[in-house]
């Protein structure tokens, strides 16, 4: 996988693209840091890219909850205590 700085893409940006579809993916790097993924697509896979994308960012969230309750200890709590909590809450807006 080939990574790119911002000033790269900027000035050598039709090199870039003449790579891109061979290497398939590139990263983006700000200050060394990565920023953003360039994913070669065509029109015939646009939206099966998309989909999959999509997808991808959705088991991100997912996971990324999943850490934060472990890390809250709220991984534990049981049905109940997730439907009153959800019962407090609707009560409250209610109001």
């Amino acid at each position: 996988m080939k990574f790119v700085s911002v000033r790269d893409l900027r000035g050598k940006s039709a090199q870039v693209w003449k790579e891109l579809p061979e290497e398939r993916e590139m990263i983006i790097t700000s200050n060394g840091r990565p920023i953003a993924i360039l994913a070669a697509i065509s029109e015939a896979n646009l939206e099966e890219s998309l989909a999959a994308f999509r997808r991808a960012r959705a088991v991100e969230a997912v996971a990324s909850l999943q850490r934060r309750s472990v890390e809250q200890g709220a991984d534990g709590i049981t049905l109940d205590e997730i439907n009153a909590e959800i019962g407090a809450v609707r009560k409250e807006r209610a109001r």
